[in-house]
């Protein structure tokens, strides 16, 4: 056996010397492809990222020499186990990303299989035009995914599903062939089978398979009823029936309406021509109609569809208490009244507003006469975006069930005709009362499929029976109901096993026959739709395994242990999101591209190393120390991710634990230790400060200590605030409550400025102000695992500060990164939990303080300048995690003259010391290119670029040359 892997070793190795694109096959690489977002692990041969078709062609050549397998892989979303397999994984996503043409006359566009569904919509949008079927995983999903899938998403009872959508298909058979998939005439079809190659044998092994009477018949009775659209149910041979070739329909035929929803089993797809539809009618609104109980919702569904809806969702209750834990979806819940146990967002379109109104009181009108609902809210505006992000969340949100019982995808898919959707949905939830099994419902009641998930323990041998038990029974019964078992999420391999008994064993041979025809050897994604994997076994985790025991100096309670925490990520994919669909998550991916640098493939390599390295110390491992080497720490994950993985806090543990083994090097030591540093440069600021200006100084500095040449130093303050507040003279208030203002070391000693008009705007607004100079935030410590001067700094924090602090002695931060750390980590490394608690409810940036003062009446208008100006805001990562960024975006817009905008841009990719360090420095510089940098170029002259992250303001003055302002500094200038 091991011959044999030395063997198919140095056959990769020759392969990747002449392979026309980047192979891995390294344990990192490995590990994080061997998952997707399914409950399934297999371990691959190798990764590959082909660059071109003439590489995808390499390697199916390679497969088919080696005996091995091909697994196509977009951004590896699917729910049944379609991107994992033990052969070589093919991501497309990295290279494949061309929208290569647009004909708006014919409203289509072609594409290669790696482009984005919304960054597609994005470029149609200029053309009046987009592609209509949308997944809950619409920012990052992509095209050749959605193909693979035959994915519908909410709008689907208005715009179909990809298979109505999808014209041509250019593939790669599996023997290298290049052919090109489109309607054709009967005529043409009749050419097509008597062509002397794989694709001639293909149409004429069809027309042989499907002509038959007897055949059609047989397909039509054993097949889901033709009125549920949605349906991926094995090979979509039904579609090809109602055709010219099949039947007395005048209607084309086109095959790939027969390789949409094949999971990649059939062919290799290189590029995709779309229908595309013209843009949704401009007036929106949405009726949130809560029920008291999911049989009154779904008994609702069959009426409100009479109503011409552009969506009908369902979220239950599961879901919902979900949200309400979730950093960033807790606000979005603003709509919800009372305590409902199912909401239906019904969404209406209209060209006119008076038209809306017509059609949503119409709809009004229907709720009212059923009675069955109990709040009918009507959604406007960003409202209606909110409400959608809420319930496109609900897969993500489902991982974030704290321990080892989780909402497994396995049944979540059927779908049935409408009339039949209440007594389908009777039936399944008694079948749950049976095993004790409280399911969760969510999504498309409009198309007649919810996804119903079991909550289980897949680590315990009991519920893996229960998982094959529960899927059986309701493959049983939707077959009764002559429904799809696969709606819109694919058979892979979780569904497969059960399609022989779906449609019949005469349809599965047809289906064998026709996989075999396309491919002989088997070598595209074997295992999925015919032939499967069996659907209880390659689970994530050993069963029955006892749990490692994972010991950290770091609190990770909250999840019940790191290795938990890690296993939260269900492989939704947020992470992937591209810089054009907002938000911070996940910065270095934003710039690269590669899958390694996700907060996925962070969780994934984790779990896998802290669950199989038998070492001692478990973290001493050089993949997680590759895949944690670009981690920003920038805290996105901990609030954008639905499953909540705090990887930035994970990776100040994995330092921790990996500098036991390895030790420190004096350049992580240098950053780590940066306050002392400070402090002593503030003896003599002028003379650092000049010895930083000479290029000899400065460069011998940056080559002892790894910081990138390009990079300036920061200047030392002339004089601390420590010093100018003992030299200062300033007339105490006592009208307010006193606060404290807690000085960090940053804006101690590098920015005393910044801190000067922080202390002066609170004074002069009438504040009685304490001031904390002497401590030490241990920001720097954090960000390079010193955990254990880190945990020393923070409980000597709340020693001090655990007398002074409370509701109405709140303590204020000017830095972020300083301030958050004790609503954070502090909460993680305290020995006295209790008082860090109390600490971190009364703990707030100071834009946090003065916005609620604002709201509050307290700081008005009169009291600063109606000059007028001009302001782009950046706000620091860390804020946009644990805090928001409307805050600084409310005390800018105070002075009645002043507009600020809020600078789209995710991290600034400074994030502290990772963008000094000369190995980072490249990438720092491409993250700040992606959005941040462009947006300050482009402001003008007099506009003031605002930005609170000392980091931040240091990475815009050294790629744009522009002086950012601290907001305090903008709005203490502002003021009379």
């Amino acid at each position: 056996m091991l011959f044999l892997q030395e063997i198919m070793e140095q056959a990769l190795a020759n392969f990747k010397s002449v392979f026309d694109g980047d192979l891995f096959y390294d344990v990192l690489h490995k590990g994080i492809y061997a998952t997707d977002a399914s409950v399934y692990r297999k371990l691959p041969l190798a990764v590959a990222y082909p660059k071109s078709t003439q590489a995808i062609q390499q390697l199916i050549q390679f497969a088919t020499q080696n005996k091995t397998s091909l697994i196509p892989r977009t951004a590896g979303t699917s729910l049944a186990g379609q991107c994992v397999g033990d052969g070589i994984v093919v991501d497309v996503s990295k290279y494949f990303t061309e929208i290569i043409s647009l004909d708006t006359a014919a409203k289509t566009v072609t594409v290669q299989p790696g482009v984005i569904r919304d960054e597609l919509n994005m470029f149609l949008a200029a053309h009046g035009l987009f592609f209509g079927p949308n997944t809950s995983t619409s920012n990052r999903c992509m095209i050749g995914g959605m193909v693979g899938n035959n994915s519908s998403g909410t709008t689907s009872i208005q715009y179909g599903v990809t298979r109505d959508k999808v014209v041509g298909l250019t593939t790669l058979l599996s023997n290298g062939e290049e052919v090109h998939f489109k309607p054709l005439s009967k005529a043409a079809f009749i050419t097509k089978t008597k062509l002397d190659s794989l694709e001639g044998l293909i149409y004429k092994t069809l027309y042989e398979a499907l002509s038959p009477e007897v055949v059609q018949e047989e397909i039509r009775k054993e097949f889901p009823k033709p009125e549920i659209h949605r349906r991926n149910t094995g090979y979509a041979i039904d579609s090809l029936l109602d055709t010219a070739v099949f039947s007395n329909s005048e209607k084309q035929i086109n095959i790939c309406s027969l390789l949409c929803g094949s999971e990649g089993t059939l062919a290799f797809t290189t590029e995709i021509t779309l229908q595309l539809n013209e843009l949704p009618p401009p007036h929106t609104a949405m009726v949130a109609a809560h029920y008291n109980s999911l049989k009154n919702c779904l008994n609702d569904v069959n009426r409100v569809m009479e109503h011409q809806l552009h969506t009908c969702e369902l979220m239950d209750d599961v879901i919902l208490a979900c949200t309400a834990k979730n950093k960033k979806y807790e606000s979005y819940r603003y709509f919800v009244e009372g305590t409902p146990k199912a909401l239906l967002l019904l969404e209406l379109k209209a060209t006119t507003e008076v038209e809306l109104e017509k059609q949503s009181n119409a709809l009004l009108q229907t709720l009212s006469t059923s009675g069955l609902s109990y709040a009918t809210p009507v959604l406007r505006g960003e409202g209606i975006k909110m409400a959608l992000e809420l319930r496109k969340a609900g897969l993500g949100l489902l991982g974030n069930m704290v321990g080892d019982r989780k909402a497994v995808a396995c049944i979540e898919d059927t779908a049935v005709a409408l009339p039949d959707l209440p007594h389908f949905i009777n039936e399944f939830s008694d079948l749950m009362e049976r095993y004790d099994q409280q399911a969760v419902y969510y999504a498309h009641a409009g198309a007649g499929e919810l996804h119903l998930r079991p909550i289980l323990n897949l680590k315990k041998r009991q519920d893996v029976d229960f998982f094959r038990k529960i899927t059986t029974e309701v493959a049983l019964l939707t077959k009764k109901y002559k429904g799809s078992f696969s709606g819109e999420h694919g058979d892979g391999i979780v569904r497969a096993e059960f399609l022989p008994m779906l449609i019949g064993a005469n349809n599965y041979a047809l289906l064998r026959r026709i996989k075999y025809t396309f491919d002989p050897n088997n070598i595209f994604n074997p295992g999925k739709i015919v032939d499967a994997f069996k659907m209880d076994e390659s689970l994530r985790y050993e069963i029955d395994r006892e749990e490692p025991v994972i010991e950290t100096l770091l609190n990770f309670n909250d999840s019940e242990g790191i290795l938990r925490l890690a296993e939260k990520c269900n492989g939704s994919g947020d992470c992937r999101k591209s810089p054009e669909a907002g938000g911070a998550m996940c910065p270095s991916y934003h710039a690269t591209k590669n899958e390694k640098d996700t907060t996925r493939a962070r969780a994934n390599a984790l779990r896998e190393v802290l669950t199989n390295n038998e070492a001692v110390n478990k973290f001493n491992s050089k993949e997680l120390k590759e895949v944690f080497d670009l981690c920003l720490s920038c805290k996105a994950c901990a609030s954008e991710c639905p499953s909540n993985v705090d990887i930035a806090s994970v990776k100040a543990e994995f330092l921790y634990q990996y500098q036991k083994a390895n030790g420190v090097s004096k350049a992580d030591a240098f950053f780590a230790n940066s306050s002392k540093h400070y402090k002593l440069a503030s003896k003599f600021p002028k003379l650092v400060n000049w010895a930083f200006q000479k290029p000899f100084v400065s460069n011998w500095i940056k080559k002892n200590k790894g910081i990138a040449r390009e990079r300036s130093l920061p200047n030392i303050s002339i004089k601390s605030f420590s010093k100018l507040l003992q030299e200062a003279t300033y007339q105490e208030y006592i009208e307010k409550n006193k606060l404290y203002l807690f000085v960090d070391e940053f804006s101690n000693y590098l920015e005393a400025n910044i801190a000067q008009d922080s202390f002066e705007l609170l004074v002069g607004l009438g504040y009685n102000v304490g001031v904390v100079t002497h401590l030490d935030s241990a920001r720097a410590l954090l960000s390079k695992g010193f955990l254990t001067a880190a945990k020393q700094h923070a409980n000597n924090n709340i020693d001090y500060l655990k007398e002074l602090i409370s509701e109405n002695n709140p303590l204020i931060g000017i830095e972020p990164s300083a301030i958050l750390g004790f609503r954070d980590e502090f909460l993680r490394l305290a020995d006295n939990v209790e008082a860090a608690t109390v600490i971190s409810k009364n703990t707030f940036l100071i834009e946090e303080f003065l916005a609620s003062e604002i709201e509050k009446g307290h700081i008005t208008a009169s009291q600063f300048t109606s000059e007028k100006k001009q302001i782009k805001i950046h706000t620091h990562c860390h804020q946009k995690a644990l805090s928001n960024q409307k805050v600084t975006f409310d005390i800018l817009n105070l002075p009645k003259n002043y507009t600020p905008t809020i600078i789209p841009a995710g991290c600034c990719g400074m994030a502290g010391s990772f963008g000094y360090e000369k190995a980072h420095y490249e990438l720092s510089m491409q993250i700040g290119e992606l959005k941040l940098l462009p947006a300050v170029r482009k402001s003008a002259e007099n506009t003031l670029i605002a930005a609170n992250g000392t980091s931040c303001r240091h990475q815009i003055k050294d790629g744009t040359g522009r002086d950012a302002l601290h907001p305090v500094t903008i709005l203490r200038r502002a003021l009379l």
